[in-house]
């Protein structure tokens, strides 16, 4: 069961909820697809840690081959070739490695190398395996990483958690595409309520089924749960506002792991989920 965990903006308790949600089940493997800032393995502080990189194939060109025929540029929609001064140019950093030029080019003259642009991270923290991906600082997209987070498998018979990018841009696309569920975390404010629409916009276009976490809940009236009652999103979970819950987060302490009340609200979120996902099986068979 792969379940992605989404939030319309950071700071909203995406990652709280991903990483207790994988302390609470019994067999669990974590997936940090925020690759340009994950932290979750600082929460679960892994060991045996194995280190994988990530590359892209990238073009490079060979100046005595090339006849200056602009094909490959033409081809290019990302602009991410160019023919200067009777030399071609390649932009690594806008190229999407579709390979497309390459095969264009009449004369040889553009070949492929590889380009690391991250890296991925396998440990162990008692009951959940930790996937980490971590994109290098300047590179464009985190999709490659994201991709090759996804495709460590398979991972049967665990609950698998995904915790998802901030927002609704391609990663988070690409981070859920696989999902069998999608929660959306929201905290109670009206800026937390317009990204919220953003990214439940994105779920259904995608078709995931769907439930939210109100977090950080006040006494005082929710904008977060009138939005969730009007757009028919189903609230699994209301957590309240919680000192001791903030503090333990804040010093990257797993609640689920040190005290009974915690383990007992994140396992029973786990189980409405995974009532959730089985109902939704059933009514799709």
């Amino acid at each position: 069961m792969k379940i992605a965990v989404l939030s319309g903006k950071g700071g909203t308790g995406k990652t709280l909820l991903s990483v207790n949600l994988a302390a609470a089940a019994d067999n669990s493997v974590y997936i940090d697809c925020d690759v340009e800032e994950p932290n979750g393995h600082l929460y679960f502080k892994p060991d045996d840690v194995i280190t994988e990189k990530v590359s892209v194939w990238i073009p490079f060109a060979e100046e005595k081959k090339c006849i200056g025929c602009r094909k490959c540029v033409d081809f290019c929609k990302f602009n991410a070739l160019a023919y200067i001064k009777s030399s071609l140019l390649v932009f690594e950093e806008i190229c999407h490695s579709c390979g497309g030029c390459v095969l264009f080019c009449p004369q040889g003259a553009l070949s492929e190398r590889k380009k690391i642009i991250g890296e991925i991270k396998h440990g162990k923290s008692q009951n959940t395996t930790v996937i980490t991906g971590i994109l290098n600082p300047g590179e464009a997209s985190g999709i490659p990483v994201i991709s090759t987070l996804l495709d460590n498998g398979p991972h049967d018979n665990q609950v698998v958690m995904i915790d998802c990018p901030p927002g609704s841009s391609c990663s988070v696309m690409e981070s859920i595409k696989d999902a069998d569920y999608c929660l959306l975390v929201v905290e109670p404010t009206i800026f937390g309520v317009h990204n919220l629409e953003m990214v439940y916009e994105l779920v259904k276009l995608f078709g995931k089924p769907t439930g939210a976490v109100l977090n950080k809940c006040l006494t005082q009236t929710n904008p977060a749960e009138e939005f969730c009652s009007e757009s028919g999103i189903k609230v699994l979970s209301r957590i309240p506002f919680d000192q001791d819950l903030g503090l333990l987060s804040s010093n990257a302490i797993i609640a689920v792991r040190e005290a009974p009340r915690y383990r007992e609200l994140f396992t029973e979120l786990l189980n409405l989920i995974e009532q959730e996902v089985q109902h939704e099986a059933a009514a799709n068979s």
